[in-house]
């Protein structure tokens, strides 16, 4: 797969898991994904199976109303590694946004594997002055995604 077709992978992984759609997040997983979580995080266990992935992802919406954006990506062979936000909205009501990363495994044309490090206490997570307007980043009042490959595609 090449970089752009990881991304276009990854936005449709990340749209269905914004609308909390089982048979389009099953669609972009092979049947045997691992999901796996940076603890302490809520509900850091792993989540291994498409199915149970997506249904993971189906009640994580239903309570935390999540918008994920993909801001960068690298790709390379059967992996890539994502610079991404997520903004979601706490029991408070307060809308934030979580800064990670994630490095995804694909098999098949579909994602097999992904790590996701972040921590997500219920207020916004950034880089200390980092200039994520400058840079293009998605952000709170603009969440939509700015990705785009940081490898030029003939240079893999």
């Amino acid at each position: 797969m090449t970089t752009a077709e990881k991304l276009a992978l990854i936005e449709r992984y990340y749209a269905a898991c914004s609308t909390g759609d089982v048979p389009a997040l099953t669609d972009t997983l092979t049947d045997d994904v691992t999901h796996y979580f940076l603890a302490p995080n809520p509900g850091s266990a792993p989540v291994s199976g498409a199915l149970q992935l997506a249904r993971y992802w189906r009640k994580a919406q239903e309570r935390i109303s999540g918008r994920w954006a993909v801001d960068h990506i690298l790709g390379e062979a059967d992996e890539a590694v994502i610079e991404w936000t997520l903004f979601w909205t706490t029991p408070v009501g307060e809308r934030v946004a979580t800064r990670g990363a994630e490095w995804y495994r694909f098999r098949d044309q579909r994602i097999a594997e992904i790590r996701a490090y972040y921590q997500q206490p219920e207020a916004t997570t950034e880089l200390r002055d980092f200039d994520y307007v400058g840079r293009g980043y998605s952000r709170l009042g603009d969440e939509v995604g700015a990705a785009r490959p940081l490898v030029p595609e003939g240079a893999r």
